[in-house]
């Protein structure tokens, strides 16, 4: 919209380059452990229907997703999918064989009945969470009670000294076969511009990581994704600064996109793994416990989109007072420092605040049954459904739009 504003005054008031009218696609992935892997299925949607992605952003395992999606060395959709089947094929599935076939004949034998199929549901989530819990993951995460750190880590045999349970440098060995970080640096022509987000441990500041200003490393990564609530560590991401997961401020980092990006107007898809809305009330503790958990990481922006707005309404409003002023003003009778003041000041908003949010798409995971460990589901079946659900979704939502 501000090329139209540009071309008015460019003569007259501020001459500065012109605002490209193209509208960038941002894609927002919130966090949420093994739930990521529906943020998966998600960009597979778009890659596979050829819909560009400007501006991948996130925080925690969506942090993740999006510097695969951002520095894979070629398709990032396959890069992706690769790493999640990679997480799910080193899970430790705690469900024996003939078990998941009894489970299989049961839901079949009853016709798939809602309260069968949620049991069933319930002993497969709750599995999960005692197998992350207990043995991790060899390609993300690991207890520092096993037995090989014995010999590395300083504090094994003091856990009263501990500030974190889980070590997760093992995801940045997995990560140097889907990334190419030499991409996400200034200059260095990522696959989509790459923003991801962490939170200052002494200072409670956000922080903001964007490929397009400085050099985005593993380091970046693993603060991004040290969720200290799961018991994993802060990083120090350079000397003196300790971060953690950005989700502990927000866990859907429009706002930090709009503040790193402000000219451009904007298409906003925001893939919620944490629904808004539910269709009733928790039954039990259980199910309040999830219900709260959903609710904190849940996404907050509506306010941030709505600001968004009035800024754009108020810039109007100038652009309709120049044109007054184009239209009936001496142009000699008004005094050249006020006009150079008002020039800079205009500029300046611009520049922070000048694009407009066009749209925003909320492509929301499905909560059939809620189960508060769910985002510790890295089996195999619960990666491929949570990746087949985001694609299929997605691609329910861009026909509905029209733009497949």
């Amino acid at each position: 919209m501000w090329h139209a504003i540009n071309s008015i005054l460019d003569s007259y008031l501020y001459g500065t380059e012109m605002v490209s009218d193209e509208i960038e696609n941002v894609l927002v992935l919130q966090g949420g452990g093994s739930l990521g892997a529906f943020g998966c299925g998600v960009f597979k949607a778009f890659a596979n229907n050829n819909i560009k992605i400007h501006i991948a952003a996130g925080t925690s395992i969506g942090g993740i997703n999006a510097a695969i999606i951002a520095g894979s060395r070629d398709r990032p959709e396959k890069s992706l999918e690769n790493f999640w089947l990679e997480l799910a094929k080193n899970s430790v599935d705690l469900i024996p064989e003939f078990l998941h076939r009894a489970i299989d004949l049961t839901e079949n034998y009853y016709s798939k009945r809602q309260e069968i199929v949620g049991a069933n549901e319930s002993l497969k989530h709750m599995l999960s969470y005692y197998s992350s819990a207990t043995y991790g993951n060899s390609r993300m995460f690991l207890p520092r009670w096993r037995p090989e750190y014995a010999i590395s880590d300083p504090e094994y045999f003091m856990p009263q000294n501990w500030t974190y349970i889980y070590d997760h440098s093992p995801l940045a060995k997995t990560l140097e076969k889907y990334i190419d970080y030499n991409k996400l640096r200034p200059g260095g022509n990522p696959n989509v511009r790459l923003v991801v987000t962490a939170v200052n441990v002494l200072t409670a500041e956000p922080m903001i990581f964007d490929s397009s200003q400085s050099q985005i490393t593993v380091k970046h990564l693993l603060a991004s994704s040290g969720y200290p609530l799961y018991s994993f560590p802060w990083v120090e991401v350079e000397h003196g600064v300790y971060a953690w997961d950005g989700s502990l401020l927000s866990n859907t980092p429009l706002r930090e996109v709009m503040d790193v990006a402000p000219v451009r107007d904007k298409r906003v898809f925001i893939v919620e793994n944490y629904p808004k809305k539910i269709d009733r009330l928790p039954k039990n503790m259980p199910e309040v416990y999830h219900r709260a958990r959903d609710i904190m990481f849940s996404d907050k922006t509506a306010h941030n989109v709505r600001m968004s707005r009035v800024i754009t309404h108020y810039l109007q409003f100038i652009q309709e007072l120049y044109q007054l002023v184009e239209k009936h003003v001496d142009k000699s009778e008004i005094d050249k420092n006020k006009l150079a003041c008002i020039k800079k000041k205009y500029k300046k908003i611009i520049e922070e605040h000048g694009s407009e949010i066009k749209t925003v798409e909320y492509i929301t995971r499905e909560e059939r049954f809620p189960y508060l460990y769910e985002n510790t589901d890295f089996t195999h079946e619960g990666i491929s459904q949570l990746i087949d659900e985001g694609q299929s979704t997605t691609e329910k939502i861009l026909r509905r739009n029209g733009l497949i």
